[in-house]
Parts: structure tokens; C-alpha cells; sequence
């Protein structure tokens, strides 16, 4: 049994809204197990024994969508894969203010060139490092709330599907995985 956490883009911060126990029912009807979601923002953390995580992720895609009509991108990681996005953060020993730091799941890598022509929009003190499939943001002057470098640019200049956590919840939903 490998634990793992889905994240859905765009859950109840929208149009968008799912209760958590629809959630929580959805994935236990999937046959996973120790289903548990965190806050109202579409985490879910459960156990499962298949080891693939896009057709974990379909599976739950499938599932809102035939059963709530929703159509939601969810992104999956396994617990090892969020340890050590949690402890690899270029930016945690910079920033005391976890609301300051961010994590930007991709759904796949982003090609090298759109990694390359990636800036921050404006004059915006934002730092960032793309490793892989995650987006580490440090917002040095300010939050999230107020900046241009947003999940939607994110996914307009890599040209793939993201969607972005705070540093409380990426340790949460860590801790949640962990085995």
C-alpha cells in the first residue's frame, strides 16, 4: 500500500465547488482506503495499491466527472515524491512566513525552452526554481494574493496543467502521505 495525495486544480476558489465528503466518497468508492482531505481546496490524501499515478489521477478525473459533472485536473504525488518536494525547497531557510512560499505541481515536466523563457511578469520580487514537476515560489515582497506570477501564467508560459499549494499545505499533505 503506497500512500498518496491528489491535488484537484481549482476547487472551491471558483465556480468550481465540491463538498469534501463528496470528495472523501468518490475515493473510498474507487477502493482506495484511509481517505482523508485537507482543508476545502481539493487535497486528498489515501492509500492505494496501484502504483501508477496518472491512472490514479484519471480515475479520480473520471469519477467527478460521471458522478458531479465536474471536470477537474487532478495531479497526483505519492508520499516519497512530497517528502522531498517538502525537503528540497531552494527557499525555505530564507522565508519564516510559509504563506510566502509556494509550490506549483505540474502535471508533467515543462519542455527546457519554456523553462528557460520563463520571467516574472513586471517589476514583481518573486523568485522561483523548476525542478522537475514542481514550480518552488518564494514571494519576497508580498503573497500570492496579489501577484501577477499566478497558477494561470504558470500554465500559459510552461504549456502544461499546474496547480499550486501553499508551503503549509505541501508539509501537511506531506506528513499526511508519509508511510
Amino acid at each position: 500500500m503506497t500512500r498518496y495525495a491528489a491535488l484537484l486544480r481549482g476547487v472551491n476558489v471558483g465556480s468550481t465547488r465540491l463538498a469534501m465528503a463528496d470528495l472523501r466518497r468518490i475515493v473510498t468508492d474507487l477502493g482506495h482506503e484511509d481517505v482523508k482531505t485537507y482543508l476545502q481546496s481539493g487535497n486528498v490524501a489515501f492509500g492505494s495499491s496501484v502504483r501508477d499515478a496518472e491512472k490514479l489521477a484519471a480515475g479520480i478525473e473520471r469519477a467527478l466527472a460521471d458522478e458531479l459533472a465536474l471536470t477537474v485536473p487532478v495531479l497526483v504525488r505519492s508520499g516519497r515524491e512530497l517528502a522531498a518536494v517538502a525537503g528540497g525547497n531552494p527557499y525555505a531557510d530564507r522565508e519564516d512566513d510559509p504563506t510566502r512560499l509556494l509550490v506549483a505541481f505540474l502535471a508533467t515536466p515543462p519542455k527546457k525552452a519554456t523553462v528557460e523563457a520563463l520571467t516574472v511578469p513586471g517589476s514583481e520580487n518573486v523568485s522561483f526554481t523548476v525542478t522537475g514537476r514542481e514550480v518552488f515560489l518564494h514571494f519576497v515582497d508580498g503573497g500570492y494574493g496579489r501577484s501577477k506570477f499566478t497558477n494561470a501564467y504558470l500554465e500559459k508560459k510552461l504549456d502544461v496543467v499546474s496547480t499550486t499549494r501553499n508551503w503549509k499545505s505541501v508539509r501537511a499533505l506531506a506528513e499526511m502521505t508519509a508511510d
